[in-house]
């Protein structure tokens, strides 16, 4: 545990200063400079659909091999820039982490993949260049990149696996109005997600480490659903042998570009490559893993209480749940915000990340009111009505306030 509190501390000293990792929409050619400037051992193991080197780099002597790889999803990027931070980590000397790096670097041997999938973190989309999702190509391999991450568990066989990923920052922890903003899952093998050696390894590495991340976000870890998926690389690399353990970044309060989730990542993978290299993760059981809530679907990004609606001349009150969706502009490199109002009634059971209490005021179109859209230039085309499904762009109208609604965020 202090390993793991010294790293969050000293975190700042090894973060990669490059202005390509300070936002998540880096591409190919922005990291492979980076990674020349290493002192590693790096080889290209393959090429995408669209013909990119995917580059693989080997930290340590070790007999045994750690398989980590990042950007299965083009546009999952945190573990990508938390794996320059521990590059960094690893290539120091002269601190109160050399006795950790000594036993990983000599007992094992660290292979890195950083962009598995850069056709996809070209555009910034889930799929590869095929439109294949490629989690769910580790039997047909249809794609290349596919071929190439299955090549590399058959030869180098690991012990571990670190499966690398983002997901929704909707995702809620549990039933609670709190983002799973970092969850894990020690995948199944088989449909009866029996608890084998394997399975169990990777299992108790991950409740070690989320025994720390909860004292820096307290009810802010999840556990991903841990239902077979047979077509999924993570569910067979671990039927294939390899202990492995996904872990997928969410959402976190003001943390648009991920830059804290990163942190929290890097202290992840090495609080766990710690605990695998002193096998401190052998005290725990499988009850301590299945206490951690399961991710969830209770959150808006925004949620309006108490607001009353107006149809056909008759007045009701409702909730508002309003979601926030990123649009990339063309090149991929920025994006815009569209939003939705995704649910109305009784949200009484769902949270909103922001929330707001109309009390009573009356949901009036933002289209009514010309001289709000010139005072705060909006150019979109606004809909007459506000309803299910459109935009977020509406006056809360009360007897004696008035509160804007412009694209899903509340205007004071």
């Amino acid at each position: 545990m202090q390993v793991l509190q010294s790293l969050f501390e000293k975190y700042d000293s090894f973060r990669h200063t490059s202005p390509a990792l300070s936002k998540r929409r880096f591409k190919h050619k922005d990291i492979l400079p980076l990674i020349q400037q290493l002192p590693y051992e790096n080889m290209v193991i393959g090429k995408s659909f669209e013909e990119r080197e995917i580059v693989k780099l080997k930290v340590g002597e070790g007999k045994t091999n750690i398989l980590l790889w990042s950007q299965m999803h083009g546009n999952e990027a945190t573990a990508t820039m938390a794996m320059f931070d521990i590059f960094n980590f690893l290539k120091a000397r002269g601190d109160e982490f050399d006795s950790f790096r000594k036993d990983i670097l000599t007992n094992y041997s660290l292979h890195f993949i950083p962009m598995i999938n850069p056709d996809g973190a070209e555009r910034f989309v889930r799929r590869t260049a095929q439109g294949i999702d490629m989690n769910r190509d580790a039997l047909a391999l249809q794609c290349p990149e596919s071929k190439i991450l299955k090549n590399m568990v058959g030869v180098l066989k690991p012990e571990f696996s670190f499966n690398l990923h983002d997901k929704r920052t909707l995702y809620s922890a549990g039933k609670s109005g709190k983002q799973a903003t970092v969850s894990f899952l020690a995948t199944a093998y088989n449909e009866a997600k029996d608890w084998n050696e394997v399975r169990t390894k990777a299992m108790k590495v991950i409740c070690g480490v989320i025994e720390f991340l909860q004292t820096k976000i307290p009810g802010h870890i999840g556990r991903w659903n841990d239902d077979f998926e047979p077509r999924a690389f993570g569910d067979n690399i671990q039927k294939w042998g390899s202990s492995l353990i996904l872990i997928e970044s969410g959402g976190y309060p003001d943390d648009t570009e991920k830059q804290f989730i990163r942190k929290l990542n890097f202290v992840a993978i090495l609080g766990a490559l710690h605990s695998i290299s002193r096998k401190s993760y052998t005290k725990y059981k499988l009850a301590d893993y299945e206490k951690i809530p399961q991710n969830d679907n209770y959150l808006f990004d925004l949620k309006i209480k108490n607001a009353k609606t107006e149809v056909d001349g008759k007045i009701y009150e409702t909730d508002l749940g309003i979601n926030l969706n990123e649009k990339n502009n063309k090149a991929a490199t920025d994006f815009t915000v569209d939003s939705v109002i995704a649910d109305m009634g009784d949200l009484s059971t769902f949270w909103g990340i922001e929330e707001f209490d109309a009390a009573g005021a009356v949901v009036r179109p933002l289209s009514l009111y010309p001289e709000l859209i010139e005072k705060h230039k909006v150019k979109k085309s606004l809909s007459a009505a506000v309803g299910l499904d459109s935009s977020a762009y509406f006056v809360l109208e009360g007897n004696q306030t008035q509160t804007i609604v412009i694209n899903g965020k509340i205007i004071k």
